[in-house]
């Protein structure tokens, strides 16, 4: 039988491709071909711009820890001066403490906390004050503003009406408890 001038191509292959047209390597070999970084070349990255980008990758990871150990740091700090704050308001507040026990310890104050409860002495008449009674007047006996023995600055009669025709210069009150010296002042020798 004679053979037919047909020539015969495998399956999968364009028979009007021609003769310049290349094999079609297999899925498998692709992957192993591009797996080397001779290939990478043409994608425009060297091996060379591959180990600066991890390079600069590193460094930004160093750079972002650094910055949050800074950070841990200066936060530690601030905790450590809102601790020591803290303990000098602490220590302060357990020296008003201990003087408070001090002060309720005292016999003169547990005397005046029984009067309280009427627990005082048999010949003490206890009272109290109402909770809403007004505060004691400036010139009330026992304040500050009068003293004990001293005189209301009672002004005579000639006094007042001195004041009243000549006007007051100094002020009576102040007049009257000025003290009186005893004796005329001597005269320093002179050297």
């Amino acid at each position: 039988m004679p053979r037919s001038a047909e020539r015969t191509t495998p399956a999968g292959t364009d028979p009007d491709a021609g003769a310049d047209a290349t094999p079609q390597p297999s899925p498998a070999a692709a992957a192993t071909a591009l797996a080397s970084l001779s290939d990478l070349p043409v994608a425009g990255l060297t091996r060379r711009r591959i180990a600066i980008l991890i390079a600069a990758l590193v460094a930004a990871w160093v750079i972002v820890l650094f910055a949050r150990q800074v950070g841990e740091a200066s936060e530690a700090s601030t905790r450590a001066d809102a601790m020591r704050v803290q303990n000098e308001a602490m220590a302060a507040n357990v020296g008003a403490l201990e003087a408070e026990l001090e002060l309720i310890q005292r016999q003169a104050y547990i005397e005046q906390q029984a009067r309280e409860y009427r627990l005082g002495a048999p010949r003490e008449i206890p009272f109290i004050l109402a909770d809403d009674a007004p505060p004691l007047a400036a010139d009330a006996p026992g304040t500050a503003a009068t003293r004990l023995g001293a005189g209301a600055g009672d002004v005579t009669p000639l006094d007042s009406w001195l004041t009243l025709l000549f006007g007051a210069a100094v002020d009576p009150a102040a007049a009257m408890n000025r003290p009186v010296p005893s004796e005329p002042p001597t005269p320093e020798p002179s050297y």
